[in-house]
């Protein structure tokens, strides 16, 4: 018989030896993860099916953690503002997420999923299981910081487009006026590679089928989006890219309709100056009409991560007036940024136009009016195609120029509530049968049935046109026949018409050189080279890479800022005097003999597109590595096909980073049909051989055929599994 004294470390050994008690939240992912099925096709992408929206949602997202959690995890530190919370963010990373925390507010966003409507909380629940699950069974994966992901935290990155309205606000003046003078950077100067997309919708009676098409071409920063197909048995079944993180289809299309975004060039983001009338200590009192108002202060805290990995912390006593946060301070004025910042409607918009399957299910989900950056092309098996303006657009009074800060003083400045949809310069079914949008203003979406600017409110656009746009209407204009190749083929049309433009500028400037200048000599050969182009880009074209140098010289000219000047590129490079012109391109001349041994260098072994590593901020390029020529060039000489590359430190080629990084073509017949690709590939692992897969076809614009159908899939799955397997 047992002491008494050894009882108690039987019954613990015992309790060691009896089966734990489950636990309940794996329990409840597992149960999730049983509703789903996840088929991986030839290149890796993933095809999710759940027999509820929710169970689609938790495999759509738990299919993109295993194939980047890295930038999923990198966009939600950024929409979150906890950046400073990765190891070797650096200091640069506290000013952003202060930006960022200005508007986001946690303890906000919890309050907002807790009163957000049933169905989309089960969205969210899952979309943070479908996380939460994929860390649980994948422990080798190691966060930088979000090792829990809650539910509220889905509303935190709604939208979907790069950047995003937030980031217009200038990080160098945010520190200026919260503490740290600092002058603007080189990337706030400019000029900066254009970001955006092209999309062109085309009616059936312009097409050799008769169904109607859609060219849906994003231009972002690399392996910014994800690409899948999400079908549930609650009518969801749409397939095209999605940012990284988020559980909706951005730009794509479903069964019945197709939906292309392309950055907005509306002014729905404004600054008002406030006048400071008093202040003493954290009070301070701002002019409004013929009274004043007290500024609102709240404490916003960021943490950060030290050198030495511990963390710390710093509070900052941020203002704020009626209008919006204070961001800035110019001319004794304190700056207050106004923008859109509604996140339970916004994702409840970016879900539910995913499954609208005609123009008025699309417009009815779009009176949330929440989505604030984007144009939007669309198509249907109807055969109805529109361009639609952003719908969150307040209305303003027309007197005041909202490009620059109003004053804020004057009531009469104020939003004044949303235009309606109908008041919008949109274009629905236009008789010239086409709808298209470069990120160009709106007056020539639709040839002669464009809105016309007179009748509407200036601030409907703030940029003007682009040499995408003009390459766009000469390649539609007056075009009957089309096809889904002809349309990938316009897609990457090689004519570059800012160069059709510039170069008998520079013919004349060289003509008129004084009989005796050296320059006379020098440039001969390369002028007739421009001179004797087709301005059309290729990989083995001398011409091509010329004129590349030569414009990447030119936007360097004059001295003075254009963008502080309110100039897009267009204008500015229209404005390059004729001795800017020749001192342009003998600078180009200099750089391409001293880099490369001769001007005379096929483009191809100068634009490269390369990938090497995984690395989200600073990815590695060197000559030595494998790469591949890419033959079109940057969006700004009005290259439909974008690709923006630069040198790096150490390279003499330059690499791409930013352009074309989905590409699609779709008709939407009977049975809808498309073509896609991707830039690089599907996942973001290094080892697998979708890091790489796409390239050839990216470089070459030879789409491959998109399954989206079950029996086109058949023969082409790689793997069927359900998450956790």
């Amino acid at each position: 018989m047992p002491s008494l004294a050894r009882l108690p470390i039987l019954a613990l050994a015992l309790g060691a030896m009896a089966p734990s008690s489950p636990d309940p939240e794996m329990t409840r992912w597992r149960a999730e993860a049983a509703n789903v099925t996840i088929v991986r096709d030839d290149w890796g992408i993933p095809h999710i099916t759940g027999k509820t929206d929710a169970d689609a949602v938790f495999g759509m997202i738990y299919a993109q953690a295993e194939d980047d959690f890295s930038r999923i995890e990198a966009n939600y530190l950024t929409a979150l503002g906890r950046t400073a919370e990765a190891p070797g963010a650096g200091e640069d990373a506290v000013w952003a997420d202060l930006r960022q925390r200005l508007f986001v507010d946690p303890a906000e966003l919890q309050r907002q999923y807790a009163a957000s409507p049933a169905w989309l909380k089960k969205l969210m629940d899952a979309w943070a299981d479908g996380l939460n699950f994929y860390l649980a069974t994948h422990p080798e994966v190691k966060p930088k910081v979000l090792t829990r992901f809650e539910p509220w935290m889905a509303l935190s990155f709604t939208e979907g487009s790069i950047g995003g309205d937030i980031e217009r606000i200038s990080l160098s003046e945010l520190k200026t006026f919260y503490g740290k003078p600092t002058p603007k950077t080189a990337m706030e100067m400019g000029p900066r590679e254009p970001t955006g997309s092209n999309g062109i919708a085309i009616a059936p009676k312009l097409t050799k089928d008769g169904h109607a098409l859609l060219l849906i071409n994003p231009h972002t920063s690399f392996y910014f989006r994800s690409e899948a197909q999400v079908t549930s048995g609650e009518g969801l079944n749409a397939y095209g890219a999605s940012t990284w993180g988020q559980f909706f289809v951005y730009q794509g299309f479903n069964a019945k309709a197709g939906w292309m975004h392309t950055s907005s060039t509306v002014d729905n983001v404004d600054e008002f100056a406030e006048t400071v009338s008093s202040k003493s200590g954290m009070l301070a009192l701002y002019r409004y009409g013929k009274g004043e108002r007290a500024f609102d202060i709240r404490p916003v805290t960021i943490t950060y991560r030290k050198p030495d990995g511990s963390m710390g912390s710093r509070t900052f006593s941020t203002w704020r007036s009626h209008h919006g946060p204070i961001t800035a301070a110019r001319d004794g004025k304190w700056i207050a940024t106004a923008l859109m910042w509604k996140p339970v409607p916004a994702l409840e918009q970016s879900f539910l136009r995913t499954k609208a399957t005609d123009i008025k299910s699309y417009l009815a989900v779009a009176e949330r009016k929440s989505n604030s950056s984007n144009d939007t092309l669309f198509a249907d098996s109807k055969g109805e195609i529109a361009f639609l303006m952003p719908q969150f657009m307040p209305v303003r009074d027309g007197r005041f120029d909202y490009t620059k800060p109003v004053d804020g003083s004057d009531p009469a400045t104020d939003w004044k509530g949303l235009h309606s949809l109908v008041s919008l310069p949109s274009v629905l079914d236009p008789m010239v049968g086409w709808v298209r949008n470069t990120n160009d203003w709106p007056w020539q979406a639709a040839g002669a049935d464009s809105p016309k600017a007179a009748s509407y409110p200036k601030y409907m656009d703030q940029v003007g046109p682009n040499f995408r746009g003009t390459h766009a209407d000469a390649l539609l204009a007056g075009s009957t026949g089309w096809t889904l190749e002809g349309l990938r083929t316009a897609a990457y049309d090689p004519h570059l018409p800012a160069f059709a433009l510039l170069i008998p500028r520079l013919s004349a400037a060289f003509d008129a050189l004084p009989v005796g200048d050296p320059a006379r000599v020098r440039l001969a050969a390369p002028v007739a080279a421009l001179r004797s182009w087709d301005c059309r880009w290729s990989a083995d074209s001398k011409e091509t890479a010329l004129a590349a140098f030569w414009g990447d010289a030119l936007l360097r000219m004059p001295a003075a800022n254009y963008e502080e000047a309110g100039l897009p590129v267009w204008q500015h490079l229209q404005r390059a005097t004729p001795r800017e012109l020749i001192a342009a391109l003998d600078m180009a001349v200099a750089r391409l003999t001293r880099e490369f041994g001769d001007w005379r260098v096929p483009w191809g072994e100068i634009n490269r597109f390369q990938r090497l590593d995984d690395a989200i901020d600073a990815p590695r390029f060197d000559d030595a590595g494998p790469s591949v020529a890419v033959p079109f060039t940057s969006a700004i000489w009005g290259s439909l096909a974008s690709f923006g590359a630069k040198p790096y430190p150490g390279t003499r080629r330059w690499y791409g980073s930013g352009g074309d990084s989905f590409v699609a073509v779709v008709e939407f017949g009977p049975r809808v049909r498309a073509m896609a690709v991707m830039v690089g590939g599907q996942s973001g692992d290094v080892r697998s051989k979708h890091f790489t897969d796409q390239i050839e076809r990216y470089a070459s614009g030879k789409l491959r055929p998109v399954y989206f159908y079950p029996d086109q899939l058949a023969g082409h799955v790689e793997r069927r599994y359900r998450p956790g397997e």
